[in-house]
């Protein structure tokens, strides 16, 4: 095993971040985004979806690590539906979604299939409930 294999891909990681970070301040600066509401915080939000499936931290996004991701959401697709999905981000230039288009693909006004797997996530986590006992309350915490 190699010794290195974990500081290597940690640094690999923090490259990717720090590129990502320069793309996002492109976001942020480009005035055709000026009016979105929370550009910043969605921009963080997108970076971190992003790094998690971006499985081998090469920039980019493979059939592989979107059949990982959707079924890790629960949403397994064929290896048909994920080409469509591709396709469908990259406008059927790319076989690999880079996060410039994942960010427009977030951003735009069309309805991505994969863009609506992931909103549909977000809402799911809002709606989860606490597991376990309620939490102990004193009588001056009651209603």
């Amino acid at each position: 095993m190699n010794p290195q294999g974990g500081k290597a891909f940690g640094m690999l990681k923090a490259q990717q971040e720090e590129f990502l970070d320069s793309l996002n301040k492109e976001f942020l600066d480009d005035p055709k985004y000026s009016t979105e509401e929370d550009l910043a915080p969605k921009l963080e939000m997108f970076k971190k979806k992003y790094m998690e499936f971006d499985l081998n931290a090469q920039g980019d996004i493979d059939i592989m690590a979107l059949k990982c991701m959707l079924e890790k959401l629960g949403a397994a697709k064929t290896h048909l539906e994920l080409k469509k999905m591709i396709t469908e981000v990259t406008g059927g230039v790319g076989e690999t979604i880079c996060y410039r288009d994942f960010v427009l693909m977030m951003l735009g006004k069309r309805s991505a299939i994969l863009k609506i797997i992931l909103m549909f996530e977000d809402m799911k986590k809002e709606d989860e409930k606490p597991a376990g006992p309620p939490p102990k309350k004193n009588i001056s915490e009651l209603p």
